[in-house]
């Protein structure tokens, strides 16, 4: 009796596992087809968000090593890219909506988040706390502006997959690379100082800029919702005409037949 429990809970357990592998694959094998999201993307996306993770974490830290006892500054550079990033976020996402040119922001947002990652990495030791917040503004904003961009690109990449599988699937590689750059970049400041970690941070960034650079543009919604507004003009323009036939009290073929046999 024992031996068959045993049995028969080891089957109920397998049976739940290959439901998992199965349900797991329906979900994600769409998205593994396509190799642009699936590597490219993702892995850019990560990249970016992650090193904004891993500046966010350490901030604090590469402040006062170069301004001692400016903890109350340091928080405020925080905010300061805090509103920045929300103030990037929308404008990105008015932009994006106005002119759906989705690979082209991306890319341009991606590489002024490099360039800002630079200028702030070679600023930081200069001595002057205006000039680390308005390199740490800009860095905000052009970073946290890309996430509703990668999201959104994402979903026109996948389409007609589930919006919440792509955006999931961003945002795991995206906490995935946060752990990975904010351990690394620790112990790379711990060894050779602030400059060599953003460094290392910025490689990362321009690996990833090439990544976006070679995304192909494969915008699957808005061909759909293009080939929805043709369908439905087309539908409205038959409407119209038959409305017009109508009041116009033009016979069909039908009308004319029946007057001819009577």
């Amino acid at each position: 009796m024992l031996l068959h429990y045993k049995g028969e809970r080891l089957d109920k357990h397998e049976n739940h596992y290959v439901q998992f592998k199965i349900l797991f694959v329906d979900i994600y094998s769409p998205l593994r087809i396509d190799g642009d999201f699936y590597f490219l993307l993702v892995s850019s996306a990560g990249l970016n968000v992650g090193c904004f993770y891993a500046v966010s974490t350490l901030l604090n830290r590469m402040i006062i090593e170069h301004y001692p006892g400016e903890e109350v500054n340091a928080g405020r550079i925080g905010l300061t890219i805090v509103i920045a990033g929300m103030v990037g976020s929308l404008i990105c996402g008015i932009w994006l909506d106005k002119t759906k040119t989705y690979k082209q922001t991306t890319l341009v947002v991606y590489f002024l988040s490099l360039v800002g990652m630079l200028i702030y990495a070679f600023t930081l030791n200069l001595g002057h706390m205006w000039v680390v917040f308005v390199t740490s503004g800009a860095l905000g904003f052009f970073m946290t502006g890309y996430l509703p961009l990668g999201f959104e690109f994402a979903v026109e990449l996948t389409y007609p997959e589930s919006e919440g599988t792509s955006s999931g699937l961003l945002n795991c590689s995206a906490q995935v690379f946060g752990i990975i750059f904010t351990i690394c970049q620790g112990k790379i400041i711990d060894a050779w100082g602030t400059l060599t970690g953003n460094i290392f941070l910025c490689i990362f960034l321009l690996i990833g800029t090439v990544m976006t650079g070679f995304i192909k543009s494969d915008l699957r919604r808005q061909k759909a919702n293009l080939q929805a507004e043709q369908a439905a003009s087309v539908s409205a323009s038959v409407c119209a005409v038959c409305s017009q036939r109508w009041h116009l009290h033009v016979p069909w073929k039908g009308d004319v037949l029946d007057a001819a046999l009577a």
